[in-house]
């Protein structure tokens, strides 16, 4: 199934390179033992330019039909964003994390990790080993993608901001929260799945946002799994005078997990909002 992944990855990033101006490649980037897989989007033109790191939702391995079928919706995402944000000016780098996507066998995905531990100990170890992830294992992956980010020639290392979804949205306030350097946030739909079930998520981000010193655009669909993360995490940037953006756009689709999945199915919808806010921060 992996051989599969990576054949489809391939064909879909042929396509997008025969469709737009923005052709792909794939790059290596090293988070400690482990040689993550990453796609990376340049703009025409000359830079230095503005970049942006993507930070994907929990991914899981192949070993079973759910895991299957997110491993193929892992391949499929980064063609629909990276030309959109190269078109923009943006140098945009979608980074599988340990065990997800281009990245399966490396480490194990964090999906499968939190599905183990909530079999052997309920939602208890769920949310724990979530925490973990979001502070360890997954950050470590995701600082590894903004020094590779940084070290790009054609990459202005003071311009850097990023962008999640779903748990990559948590790990972008995290990330936030530790780098004061980065010039923008973006959180699609972060924590939209835990924020009522679990109050150790909702305590650790609302503390994320307390500390961080970067502007943060939260964004969900009306039929997101819950739209409290974005409207409660912005109320609290508000009470702190911190610059911010929260919008709830209309249902996509027709289910919690379409609205879930809005930063891909509606790019045409959140496109004038995001990069008007990304502009407003990543390029005085």
């Amino acid at each position: 199934m992996i051989v599969l992944a990576l054949a489809l990855t391939s064909c879909l990033a042929a396509a997008s390179d025969r469709d737009t101006p923005f052709p792909s490649e794939t790059v290596v980037v090293h988070s400690g033992t482990l040689n993550l897989r990453a796609t990376l989007w340049r703009p025409q033109g000359v830079g230095p330019f503005p970049a942006v790191l993507f930070n994907h939702g929990s991914g899981r391995a192949t070993s079973t039909a759910a895991g299957q079928a997110d491993q193929l919706n892992r391949v499929r995402e980064p063609p629909i964003l990276g030309p959109t944000f190269a078109k923009h000016g943006y140098v945009f780098l979608y980074l599988f994390r340990r065990g997800a996507g281009l990245s399966a066998g490396q480490g194990t995905a964090g999906g499968d990790l939190m599905d183990g531990e909530a079999a052997r100990q309920g939602q208890e170890g769920r949310v724990r080993i979530q925490l973990q992830l979001l502070q360890m294992d997954e950050m470590a992956d995701a600082i590894a993608g903004l020094a590779f980010l940084r070290a790009l020639p054609d990459v202005d290392p003071r311009r850097v901001g990023v962008v999640g979804h779903s748990f990559g949205g948590s790990l972008t306030l995290l990330i936030a929260e530790r780098d004061s350097t980065l010039r923008a946030a973006v959180d699609f739909g972060g924590a939209a799945g835990s924020w009522e079930r679990s109050p150790q998520l909702r305590e650790r981000l609302l503390a994320a946002v307390d500390a961080s010193k970067v502007p943060t655009f939260f964004i969900h669909a009306a039929n997101d799994y819950s739209i409290a993360p974005g409207q409660e995490l912005g109320q609290e940037m508000e009470r702190l005078h911190k610059p911010h953006r929260v919008k709830i756009y209309p249902a996509a689709g027709a289910t919690a997990d379409d609205g879930h999945r809005f930063v891909y199915l509606n790019v045409a919808t959140w496109e004038p909002d995001v990069f008007a806010f990304l502009g407003e921060y990543m390029r005085r």
